[in-house]
């Protein structure tokens, strides 16, 4: 988590890696052991090393302790889900429902593809269409006054079916249905893989980038399920694909190419949350220009002059001090 600077469907709320780490301790390639901070809840104090750590996907040392900020649980929550029509009311709903200041704590979308593959591994009768899923907590009323809000919001933009829980197995229920899409997707086809990636844009071009994305998934003969943290305008597609057959890889590389690309156009980035490793290096370039790419490797240098740790990962290799 911490080498990835990820984070999951609470980001929305309580922000990722890099937010709730307050310092770590990492071994660095010369052998020496790093404290990057104190236990205080802010500092001033010298760079900010935890935060250059976060995120290089062990290229920079090995990450051995980490302290973490803690967050009181909730009193009560509330578990919405509603259906939409197309996947861009769908998005529109997500972006109105944070502009407007409503704090919650979960917004997850999933597509009609998703939603099938979820009926098939589960055995379930969803409608299968585009579909939100919210999380609202705090007091028990302050939870259902947010979920009313948002319900009226997605009224507005043609939702239907809205439906909501306050009761723990039925909470648990309806987050299994987000918690399992992976595996329900491969219940659609048993004997593929699946190319996962992730992009996000600024939550203002979400609706416009799903969209796009999605005419180019839909027109595919591979099978595509699109699931996306809503809230913070980051969206995954899995892209399930026979590797035994050439062209549907490259087919999968073709939608996840155009995917990077459209999202790159829009400000975004080529990864949300899964890293960069060495499938996403060729295009960082793009995205943070040769002068980011060399300052990267200049601190690569100096703390690994000898390129031993987790060599080939992250930095393109055509970059040159």
């Amino acid at each position: 988590m911490c080498a990835t600077r990820c984070s999951g469907s609470l980001a929305v709320r309580y922000g990722t890696m890099r937010d709730n780490v307050i310092n770590l301790q990492a071994v660095l390639p010369n052998g020496d052991v790093v404290k990057t901070g104190s236990r205080a809840r802010k500092s001033a104090a010298g760079y900010d090393l935890a935060r250059l750590i976060i995120g290089s996907e062990g290229t920079l040392g090995v990450i051995t302790e980490v302290t973490l900020r803690l967050q009181k649980l909730p009193s009560h929550s509330v578990v919405a889900m509603c259906n939409f029509k197309t996947i861009k009311d769908a998005a529109d709903v997500a972006i109105a429902t944070m502009l407007s200041g409503i704090q919650v704590s979960r917004v997850e979308l999933l597509d009609e593809v998703q939603i099938r593959a979820i009926n098939m591994a589960n055995g379930k009768n969803l409608p299968e269409v585009p579909t939100l899923m919210f999380e609202f907590i705090g007091t028990e009323a302050y939870a259902l006054e947010q979920t009313l809000l948002v319900q009226k919001i997605a009224a507005e933009h043609h939702g239907s079916d809205f439906v909501f829980v306050e009761e723990p197995d039925a909470k648990t229920e309806l987050w299994k249905i987000r918690k399992e899409a992976l595996w329900a997707g491969f219940a659609m086809e048993p004997d593929h893989e699946a190319m996962i990636t992730d992009v996000c844009v600024p939550l203002s071009k979400l609706a416009e980038c799903i969209s796009a994305s999605k005419k180019l998934l839909d027109a595919s003969p591979l099978t595509c399920l699109v699931i996306a943290h809503a809230g913070d305008g980051n969206f995954h597609t899995i892209i399930l694909f026979d590797p035994s057959k050439e062209d549907q890889r490259k087919e999968a590389e073709r939608l996840n190419h155009f995917m990077v690309h459209t999202a790159l156009s829009m400000e975004g980035t080529c990864t949300g949350e899964h890293g960069v490793g060495t499938g996403k290096m060729k295009y960082l370039e793009k995205e943070l220009g040769i002068e980011s790419l060399r300052t990267m490797k200049r601190i690569k240098a100096a703390l690994d002059p000898n390129n031993i740790m987790n060599p080939g990962k992250l930095i393109p290799p055509h970059v040159c001090i």
